[in-house]
């Protein structure tokens, strides 16, 4: 879908201006944070999430200084990703 498909619809975008993190990641407006993805869907896509991460001495992956789900811009791709990590799983015969 395109990026104009989703501007403005109701169930792409959510805060939780109450949340003691809130926003959890520097870089996005606060009027612009999305809270959506809170725990990002596309973790488990490791470097190949489309993010920025890092990661840390020990191996795990650091999105700290990601903003990609919360952006309200990338409510397309991050969706879009889900479909990506269905095959995936298909493919390694997990179930749906």
């Amino acid at each position: 879908m395109p990026k104009s498909y989703w501007e403005g619809k109701y169930f792409s975008f959510f805060q939780n201006k109450k949340c003691e993190y809130f926003p959890c990641h520097k870089g996005i407006e606060k009027e612009k944070f999305n809270c959506l993805f809170c725990y990002c869907p596309l973790y488990a896509l490791g470097g190949e999430c489309g993010g920025n991460p890092t990661c840390t001495e020990s191996g795990i992956k650091d999105c700290t200084n990601c903003t990609l789900p919360h952006n309200p811009d990338n409510y397309g791709y991050v969706v879009g990703q889900l479909e990506r990590i269905n095959e995936i799983m298909t493919r390694r015969g997990e179930p749906k």
